[in-house]
């Protein structure tokens, strides 16, 4: 029997995202390794391992990686419950909440960056009682940190929500009617279906965080080994039309982020496979659940 494909013009649009995907990802990305990699490069290998061993770009890394790997982790607990709450409950203004919660991907990072700067600061609307209690946010790595999750949280929402709508709750319902407790039916039904999507909102958030620059030069402080970030410190090479040094930490921070957005969708699809496995044997006890 010959098999007729679902989608009409399959190849073209195929070529299309191919072609796509080469002018705007690969080709760039692509050229940075070639250019650096070159025989007539400015950069060798032994200046390559020189600029990456250098005291302060290795602070710059670990405050870039630590602060978006930290923001990522909250974001993804705060994200889950704001989705939670978002699908289970009805709220009377969820389309405002909604709007709420998209505004980071509409904002300019500079504004938001200068408004929790301004609201941070020690003398600042939430800045200054926090001041008082013996905690200071802006300019310091603490400042990095609430950036990123204010800019990562809508991605963490956005990739939950949709798997919370999704999710078929006679599965909830028919184990509550065979004796399991609450936490039982998050751990063996709400948790694996989740989970794969809050690992994606998580490599998002995670990746968005490491080359985030507008929303934090402005409450990171960027003092030198404490709260610079390595974006900043790629502007700051380029500035002193040090282009092999901005290069080198340019083609560290992808090849890294590369390597782990990597890793977490591999990860990612062995847990869906392992969950549509362990799902499968509830589906007969669904269907005959009234």
């Amino acid at each position: 029997m010959n098999k007729t494909n679902i989608l009409p013009g399959f190849k073209p649009a195929l070529g299309f995202t191919l072609l796509y995907l080469a002018l705007v990802v690969l080709i760039p990305l692509s050229t940075l390794l070639f250019k650096t990699l070159a025989p007539d490069s400015l950069l060798t290998w032994q200046g390559y391992l020189d600029i990456i061993g250098n005291e302060r770009v290795q602070a710059a890394f670990r405050v870039s990686f630590l602060a978006a790997l930290l923001a990522a982790a909250i974001a993804l607990v705060l994200g889950f419950v704001i989705a939670w709450t978002l699908v289970r409950y009805s709220l009377p203004a969820k389309r405002f909440f909604d709007a709420i919660i998209d505004l980071p991907f509409a904002l300019p990072t500079a504004v938001a960056g200068i408004v929790l700067a301004s609201l941070y600061a020690p003398n600042g609307l939430i800045g200054k009682p926090l001041t008082e209690l013996g905690f200071k946010v802006a300019f310091t790595p603490a400042g990095i940190v609430v950036a990123l999750i204010f800019i990562g949280l809508p991605f963490v929402v956005r990739t939950i929500e949709p798997v919370l709508q999704e999710l078929d709750t006679s599965m909830e319902e028919a184990a509550s009617s065979m004796g399991a407790s609450r936490w039982q039916i998050f751990q063996r039904i709400i948790f694996p279906n989740v989970f794969p999507a809050a690992l994606t909102g998580f490599a998002m958030a995670f990746a968005r965080g490491v080359g985030e620059y507008g929303s934090v030069i402005f409450i990171a402080g960027n003092m030198p080994y404490v709260s610079e970030i390595v974006p900043l410190l790629i502007i700051t090479k380029l500035e002193q039309y040090d282009y092999a040094g901005a290069t080198a930490l340019a083609l560290t921070m992808l090849l890294v982020s590369f390597a782990l957005l990597l890793t977490i969708n591999v990860v990612q699809m062995l847990l869906r496979r392992r969950t549509s496995e362990t799902l499968a044997p509830l589906a007969p006890v669904v269907a005959i659940t009234p």
